[in-house]
This record gives structure tokens, sequence and C-alpha cells, in this order.
């Protein structure tokens, strides 16, 4: 189905429109860094709204946001729904497991039909990369598309949540040297996490893996390479942990679960081997024993959580500026 499409290869000009503006939201790869930093300033308007008596910034009153999630997904699904909720916008989840693709609908016959239910936006997640790329090519002309995570390629939204957590704990991102921990070849959020950090011309972007969790010229990514978890560790300022995805390994990439965490497992003792006010961030979910250890996962220097909170206003900034709202008054 998505054959003809090179995730990561799509000219800017496909989620710009002429004037700049952002009108789809499929990869970080190929954004100015000028848009990254607006996505996080209008961010950082929205992060305080829970606090306020009125919740809601009504900037998409009368607009309907459509969930198209065709993989599983809680965290990111729930946080959709609440930021264009937050927005004012209708939004509507569609349970692909009880919809009309479970009987042979292709999946451009269900966005058309979804599209003449007066369709604003395609919030979509897919087991296949490329697929929100395919939609918003064949996508009508007032409906934009937002990358909620396709296979193993992009994760925009979590990457700038991600951007945003680092910057209220460490401010600018060229003194910092970061470490991506983990499953780096089934990773879609560390892809779009090296090209975030790369954008926003951060010192040092670093991965941990072991050479079977890799993808092959990693260095071309614009990382520097570690296999050894303590050699790679050493001095970083933020430590992002990445789930090992079972569901994307064709083959035994990994002697054992217990084995990897002997390795790779963040620890508080490896957690020493960074610098004293380092952070730890992880996506979820989280497997405990496996990744990490739950001392350093529900420890002092874990944010885990604040990455929650912090992405429902990066999702409500990314929809507002998406759908050419202002920020609030």
């Amino acid at each position: 189905m998505y054959k003809h499409l090179t995730p990561g290869a799509l000219p800017s000009s496909m989620q710009l429109s002429s004037d700049g503006r952002l009108r789809h939201f499929l990869t970080i790869e190929g954004l100015p860094p000028l848009l990254l930093e607006e996505i996080l300033d209008r961010a950082e308007q929205f992060l305080s709204l829970p606090e306020k008596q009125q919740k809601k910034a009504p900037l998409l009153r009368g607009k309907t946001v459509m969930n198209l999630f065709f993989e599983n997904s809680t965290r990111t699904r729930v946080t959709f729904e609440i930021a264009a909720q937050r927005l004012g916008a209708d939004v509507t989840s569609l349970d692909i497991r009880t919809s009309s693709a479970s009987k042979g609908e292709t999946l451009l016959d269900t966005i058309r039909n979804l599209e003449a239910m007066s369709a604003d936006m395609f919030v979509v997640r897919h087991e296949h990369a490329g697929a929100a790329h395919f939609i918003a090519r064949y996508a009508a002309p007032h409906v934009s598309v937002l990358n909620a995570g396709d296979g193993r390629h992009a994760h925009p939204t979590q990457a700038m949540l991600d951007m945003f957590t680092i910057r209220k704990h460490k401010g600018e991102f060229p003194p910092l040297k970061v470490a991506i921990v983990g499953d780096i070849l089934h990773s879609r959020v560390a892809r779009s996490n090296i090209h975030a950090l790369n954008t926003l011309s951060t010192g040092e972007v670093r991965v941990i893996a072991p050479k079977t969790l890799l993808p092959v010229d990693a260095e071309k990514l614009g990382v520097k390479v570690y296999t050894d978890m303590d050699e790679g560790l050493r001095d970083v300022d933020v430590v992002i942990m990445l789930r090992l995805q079972r569901e994307r390994m064709g083959s035994a990439l990994l002697p054992s679960e217990r084995e990897f965490f002997k390795l790779y497992g963040l620890t508080e003792k490896r957690l020493e081997l960074t610098r004293p006010d380092a952070i730890v961030m992880h996506p979820g979910p989280i497997n405990r024993g496996v990744e990490i250890d739950s001392r350093v996962a529900d420890g002092p220097r874990s944010v885990i959580l604040q990455q929650v909170t912090n992405g429902i206003a990066v999702r409500m900034a990314v929809m507002a500026m998406i759908m050419g709202s202002g920020g609030m008054a």
C-alpha cells in the first residue's frame, strides 16, 4: 500500500504551506529549527492551563478531530484526546478493531468516508511506516494529518514533548550531552528524537545499544555510537531509555531480557556515571527490570510522568498551529 513512499525523505513542502506554516506534522526530519522552537514556545503557553479555573482554550471550536489508531496505544491516544478537547474541538476516536476496515474496507475508502463526515484533522497511528504520509498525500485539501507514530519510522509529537521536557529542566540545547539507550533499531522515538536534538543544535547526541539493536551506519544519523553502557553514560546531562520492542523483532536479537538488563539496564549505580543533575526519561510503557530499575524510574531524577503531562501541552500547540490558530489570549 505504501510502496511508493519513502518515509523520512518527503519534501518539506508536504508538511509546510507556501508561507512556511505547519500544514501536516508527519516527521521532524527537514523541519527548520525556528518551527521546532515555535512549537516549544506555544506549548509553554498551554502548560499552565489545567491549573486555571477555565481549563479550555477553545481555539478549535467548530473543528472535528478524528483519532485513527490502527495500533494499540494508551497514553498517546488519551493525551491527543485531551489536547483536542481542551482546544474545544469535537473529538472522535476510531477503534479500528470494530471499524469497517476489519471487513475489508481499504484505508482510502475509510478516509473518504470520514472526510464526508466533515473531519478537519486526522491523528494517525499505524504499524506501517509511511501510513501517515500516505493519508496526508490523498487527504482532501482542507484536512490535516498528524502522525501519532508509524511503524519504526517517526513519532514527531513524542520527540517534541521530549524536547520540551529537556528544555524545561536544562535550558538551552547546545551545551548538552544526551544519551538514548536501548532498542534504537526499532524505535521511531529514537529516530525522531535524534532529528529533533540535531535540529536544535544539541552539543552531543549518543546512542547506546548492543550491535543487534543498532541501525546499519547509525553514525550517519549524526550520533556517537556506544555499545558499552558505562562508557556511553559518562557525563551525560540527559538519559532517554527506550522500551525493547519485541513485537517488531523478526528473530531473536537478544540472549535474554535478564542479560539485557545486566548489560544495558539503568540502575542507581549506573546513574552515578552521569552528571549529578542528569535527568532520566522514558517514552513508556516502562518494562521495569528489563530496561530500567524501579528505583530509578520512581527516583528523584526521573521526569517520566512529567513527560506525560507535557505531552498534552505539546499536542495542543501542534494542533493549534496546524489549524492556523493563534496563541492564547
